[in-house]
């Protein structure tokens, strides 16, 4: 199902931006009609060997092999958008070689980029960011996870959680306090390959949307020094430069789950007869389509100023992404709860795609920060800004 194209004519982008939406879609019809839900491990790893293949996963990084090669947020929003219209899982097995990976695509060394990029793109190994922590989710000051030099190593021991790929990633990007400074003045980012002693799976964790996820346990885990990215305390920057770009991805991906619920009620109503009439005669159920209608511009025109923003040169897109994650997740929630209803009984039953696109959107509403973490964000920075 294909349905509105329109945006792409919008200027916020170029004929190749243009070009990418339409080959993804075609791909995307070829290659994810049968992904497996209940499986996500192997799903995971075959989705991404599969968008490799497609050479998809280009835009997740730099290409390290081009000094002046830089992610293009336009691209990543564009291919979340689309992919998350066709299968959620697809669009997280994109999103998490990005956004593992991002913190050495924007801050790596020469050295780490040649050794893990292409494992990213070539889809070798899967990417994690490894983040949120018992204590500290969307306060990433207070991480207490602790990397302690040790001559040339780092040696960690603490605990991560609900970190996306667990227990499948090749490697870890982990934050980790080393104690330069307090609270976020003390951070660092490392590199931790996923088969390193001192590791461990503590616990794999499930959800209403089945995706690998996983508490991670370190115990007098040691790595290379080399593999600490960037300098010492710089873990904050680091973490929130990464999610400046990427916040804006996942407003995408909220906007892909509200593009298909509409198309689908869309269907739906044009179809489905009651009273002796096509559902769409009621004003009412017009009514409800036209409020999709505009949640789906709206979060459109909010994800694509923020990506063409970062895209254009913006040092920082904080407010922008913030607003575009807060609206877009909010309101795709609203979209999608409208296509239940509108889909009855259908809407409810497990494995219909609306019923599952009710249970992917919902996360996305908290993860890489909460909304109302979002709001507090546009707050400080409107505030700023007058």
């Amino acid at each position: 199902m294909m349905g509105d194209t329109s945006w792409r004519d919008w200027p916020f982008f170029n004929d190749t931006h243009r070009e990418l939406a339409e080959r993804l879609d075609v791909w995307a019809i070829e290659n994810l009609q049968a992904v497996d839900h209940g499986n996500v491990d192997d799903s995971c790893r075959a989705l991404v060997a599969k968008l490799a293949r497609g050479g998809w996963l280009t835009n997740a990084t730099i290409n390290p092999d081009d000094a002046q090669s830089r992610l293009d947020v336009r691209s990543l929003c564009v291919i979340r958008e689309t992919l998350a219209r066709h299968d959620g899982l697809a669009d997280f097995a994109f999103a998490m070689q990005g956004l593992g990976s991002g913190a050495i695509s924007l801050f790596g060394t020469d050295a780490q980029k040649a050794e893990w990029l292409p494992q990213v793109r070539n889809g070798t190994a899967l990417a994690a960011f490894a983040l949120t922590e018992p204590q500290s989710g969307s306060d990433v000051a207070n991480i207490t996870l602790s990397a302690t030099r040790d001559g040339d190593s780092f040696v960690l021991n603490g605990e991560k959680t609900w970190i996306s790929n667990g227990g499948i990633a090749g490697f870890y990007v982990v934050f980790a306090r080393t104690g330069e400074g307090d609270g976020a003045k003390g951070l660092s980012a490392f590199i931790v390959s996923g088969d390193t002693p001192g590791l461990e799976i503590a616990e794999r964790l499930e959800t209403i949307a089945p995706h690998p996820l996983a508490r991670l346990k370190f115990t007098d885990c040691r790595i290379r020094a080399s593999n600490r990215i960037g300098a010492g305390g710089q873990g904050f920057k680091i973490a929130m430069s990464v999610l400046d770009v990427f916040r804006s991805t996942v407003a995408a991906a909220a906007l892909g789950f509200a593009r298909r619920a509409l198309d689908e009620t869309i269907d739906r109503v044009q179809n489905r007869h009651l009273f002796g009439a096509p559902l769409f005669d009621l004003q009412m159920v017009q009514g409800h389509v036209a409020d999709m209608a505009l949640d789906v511009d709206s979060s459109a025109l909010l994800v694509y100023r923020a990506a063409w923003l970062k895209d254009s040169g913006a040092a920082r897109v904080s407010r922008e992404a913030a607003m575009a994650k807060l609206f877009s997740t909010d309101h795709a929630q609203t979209v999608i709860d409208k296509a239940v209803q509108i889909h009855g009984g259908d809407g409810v039953r497990s494995g219909h795609i609306i019923e599952r696109l009710y249970r992917e959107i919902r996360a996305l509403r908290i993860y890489e920060g909460a909304s109302d973490v979002q709001r507090i964000i546009i707050a400080r920075q409107t505030l700023a800004q007058t």
